[in-house]
């Protein structure tokens, strides 16, 4: 809600001065479904390269024309020399392999990438886009949230792929490991103001805290040095000429601080403290899956005989390639989904809340905040109500907005809100971090580690999970197993799978 995506749409659309010779490509949307497939979609959008195989494709026609004189054939020969040369520069040869090899680390298959756009859901034509951007390698490319609807493979590659960009990057991320691996600048935007640091995530925050540190020693002396002067003006500005004189000059001294300007006092936003109430207790198992298959109609199994339990103390996090049937395994959990063989059974009491990365499938977004969750309520006042919104940073006008009209973390903190009401016995939480900024994500990974009741979370973020997941359970071969070893460990594990060099985080001290 700061404006982050609102300033890269103004620098996406030249909103302010930028070169002509800046090529600018802003990733703001999934690709259309259309008869085109994904490997086409790609290609595609090089309209440049396009336009020039184009051109040579109508002027080596031309040269096949008997009738053509010597003059006319020379010209024809000098242009194709030169577009040869800039579709060189351009790699036009290995277009192809290049788009194959993208799509390929953003895990399609060669099945997949030959399949119609239209064939895929949101979040695989979102892949597609990115590939396309990617792709076209612009000068100036704009990525908000790059790894969201990505699994933990896929965020891995990218994350690889993107630290060696030769060109200018600026991305919107909430990933901590992600900016490490990639950033060799950050810009942080508060309170209307871009401030530019040096160095990946990490060293920006140490960076940051020792300059806040430092404006507050710089406000608290100000401050103290403004409180002296008053009281002496105050209590001498009338006595005897010399001290009259003595509290004039300390009049002209605080005249000038405040005009020169004076330190701002150091101050974070409230991103609220989220909670989820504790439960009463269940006696285990609370859920037990015996003997679990289940298949979309017309599609191969996804898991197979699976017999898995959770319990109160559960602290799941679920990992694996996408489609392999995570979201899937979440809405076996619901009911949403039934198994084709076996049974899922729940504890009779046990109550579910489930963050979704769709939100319209809680939320009225017609509605406003305030007015959704009074009805939800019932009896409690609208300064409770308030009060409630506030803990999870959902404060001021923003009660009062459609909630259509809100930024996707402000939905996201809504949504945690709807959730914490249900008083229920275990979260499902499927990308909760999507939209969440870093001091929301700690928030929330607070709010999980003093919750008494159960967990199941589907992340590609690694710091959520590093902090509050007991236990990894991979999903693959139509099978869940406990994965022995840290969230490090796996990704480890993918970067030895996508064969990627082992690399030490980047910094720019």
């Amino acid at each position: 809600g700061s404006g982050k995506s609102t300033f890269m749409n103004v620098l996406g659309a030249r909103g302010i001065p930028i070169p002509d010779s800046i090529d600018i490509y802003h990733l703001k949307h999934e690709i259309e479904a259309s008869e085109m497939t994904a490997l086409e979609a790609v290609l595609s959008v090089d309209e440049e390269r396009n336009r020039l195989q184009a051109e040579v494709d109508q002027l080596s026609e031309q040269m096949t024309d008997e009738s053509l004189d010597d003059e006319d054939s020379e010209a024809i020969s000098d242009r194709l020399t030169e577009l040869y040369e800039r579709l060189d520069d351009m790699d036009a040869a290995t277009a192809e392999v290049r788009a194959r090899s993208i799509l390929s680390g953003l895990t399609f298959s060669d099945h997949m990438m030959n399949k119609k756009t239209k064939e895929f859901s949101g979040g695989w034509r979102m892949r597609i886009a990115l590939a396309r951007a990617l792709f076209i390698q612009p000068t100036l490319l704009l990525l908000d949230e790059p790894t969201n609807h990505l699994d933990m493979e896929a965020v891995v590659w990218l994350e690889d792929y993107l630290s060696r960009w030769k060109k200018i990057l600026l991305m919107i991320s909430h990933s901590q490991e992600f900016m490490n691996e990639v950033c060799t600048n950050i810009i942080d935007l508060t309170n209307k103001k871009l401030e530019y640091y040096a160095g990946n995530y990490d060293t920006y925050v140490r960076t940051k805290a020792e300059k806040e540190e430092n404006q507050m020693k710089r406000y608290n002396w100000e401050q103290e040095q403004i409180k002296h002067m008053k009281e002496y003006i105050a209590k001498f500005g009338h006595g005897s000429a010399k001290l009259a004189r003595q509290a004039q000059s300390k009049e002209k001294t605080l005249a000038k601080m405040v005009r020169d300007g004076l330190t701002e006092k150091v101050e974070h936003e409230s991103i609220g403290d989220f909670k989820f109430p504790n439960p009463e207790a269940l006696p285990p198992p609370v859920l037990m899956f015996q003997n679990v298959s289940f298949g979309y109609p017309n599609s191969p199994l996804l898991y197979s005989g699976v017999e898995m339990g959770l319990d109160l103390d559960s602290r799941v996090a679920l990992v694996g390639a996408n489609g392999t049937g995570k979201t899937t395994l979440l809405k076996l959990i619901t009911g949403d989904l039934v198994p084709v063989a076996g049974n899922v059974r729940p504890h009779s009491k046990l109550r579910i809340a489930r963050f979704s990365q769709h939100f319209v499938d809680v939320l009225d977004l017609t509605k406003a905040p305030l007015e959704y969750f009074r009805s939800l309520f019932g009896t409690k006042s609208v300064e409770e109500v308030r009060s409630y919104l506030g803990r999870y940073g959902i404060s001021g006008d923003v009660q009062t907005q459609v909630m259509g009209q809100l930024s996707d973390g402000q939905k996201s903190r809504v949504v945690f809100a709807y959730m914490a009401q249900q008083n229920a016995h275990m979260l499902l939480l499927d990308e909760p971090t999507n939209h969440l900024d870093m001091e929301s994500i700690d928030a929330l990974a607070r709010a999980i580690n003093n919750f008494s009741g159960g967990m199941l979370l589907v992340s590609h973020d690694m710091r959520l999970i590093s902090q509050v997941a007991k236990e990894i359970w991979l999903v693959e071969n139509q099978s869940i197993k406990v994965y022995q070893g840290e969230i490090s460990d796996f990704k480890m594990r993918v970067r030895k799978q996508l064969k990627l060099a082992d690399k030490e985080p980047k910094t720019s001290e």
